[in-house]
């Protein structure tokens, strides 16, 4: 075909028309974007979560995106203080968890904020006993509370690291009601803090992660750090979506016994409780909803090149896509579940 004057102007025309969408996403967001997390730590699993979605999203927004390891508190003081969209908030489940416990200062994320896209789950929380232990399972835990033992958990309260715990209280009071009282806490603060617990035998059993504490697991027996796991909260759903080396000497076959439904750790008697730490967005209130969705169309569009779930997979998070509408849905009914366990043993 002939290049006409007449032809070059509507490649053009056409052209311009095309990059319309491109353009749009760019005017609706602001050329530096904050995203505030909820630690503190930059060595943890938030901030790495948050650095592989935020190189991501600022590769594909063509933005600056800054990743602030600020804390919760402080993480959703700089949220509520910007409804010019300049600050965004990665968390996880300990975001509403904390709420649901009473934790002061909490806010209920779903009334206060507006939720955004999930991204990632980190499969790994999970508990773990020393392993000398007389308990080698959870079925040896539960037994050992309707029998009247008391079985120490150390778990750092308020939220992902206490709702396995508040679980373990639900299931042994379905099992044998009363004995959850023979489940107690031992609050200590940091995953060093749980590990010592059970290394000066404070702690029966403690809550841990697979990336912390395999480590430990991998000791001989004799060792005084050796340590045992007993249950991995994730779905077998999302453990099945980790790669099959699994992490260190816990292979994805290792950790699926140690998971629902190998590991039953009731709900109501008839279905597992499970927890799966999902890692989302989060806005302030008065955010553009044309922000919200360029940020949705951004993310889909990172996840259909399918990099990231590689860079992912690589750390032991799962990829884990959901649009904001969908997000929001999903985690309030996770929340709604929750809080139907928790306020259940409150109320005793």
């Amino acid at each position: 075909m002939k290049l006409t004057r007449r032809t070059l102007i509507a490649a053009v025309a056409g052209a311009t028309m095309l990059s319309q969408p491109l353009m749009a996403v760019a005017q609706d967001l602001p050329r530096n974007l904050r995203m505030v997390i909820g630690s503190t730590s930059t060595g943890g699993d938030t901030y790495q979560a948050a650095s592989i979605v935020a190189e991501a999203l600022a590769e594909q927004l063509d933005i600056n995106i800054k990743v602030d390891a600020v804390g919760g508190a402080e993480g959703f003081k700089a949220l509520s203080r910007d409804k010019r969209g300049a600050t965004v908030m990665l968390y996880h489940d300990h975001a509403y968890l904390s709420d649901l416990y009473d934790v002061a200062g909490s806010p209920d994320i779903f009334a206060e904020f507006l939720v955004g896209p999930s991204v990632t789950t980190n499969p790994g929380n999970a508990y773990l006993v020393a392993k000398n232990s007389p308990y080698q399972t959870m079925e040896d835990i539960l037994t050992a509370a309707a029998d009247g033992e008391r079985v120490r958990v150390a778990i750092q309260p308020g939220g992902v690291s206490e709702i396995g715990f508040t679980a373990m209280r639900n299931a042994a009071r379905v099992r044998a009601p009363g004995s959850e009282e023979n489940i107690v806490p031992v609050n200590t603060g940091s995953q060093a803090d749980k590990n010592q617990a059970m290394f000066d035998g404070l702690a029966d059993v403690i809550n841990g992660s697979i990336q912390a504490n395999e480590q430990f697991a991998a000791l001989p027996e004799d060792d005084q750090k050796a340590m045992r796991f007993v249950w991995i909260t994730a779905t077998p759903e999302t453990l099945e979506g980790s790669p099959e080396a699994g992490m260190g000497n816990l292979t994805r076959a290792d950790m699926m016994q140690y998971a629902a439904p190998e590991t039953s750790v009731t709900l109501d008697g008839t279905e597992d409780f499970t927890f799966d730490k999902e890692f989302f967005l989060i806005y302030n209130k008065d955010t553009d909803p044309a922000q919200m969705q360029a940020i949705d169309d951004a993310l889909a569009a990172v996840f259909e090149k399918g990099d990231i779930q590689t860079r992912m997979l690589e750390s032991f998070f799962i990829p884990n896509y959901r649009p904001t509408a969908d997000s929001a849905a999903h985690l309030e009914e996770k929340r709604d579940t929750y809080r139907g366990v928790i306020d259940s043993l409150k109320a005793e």
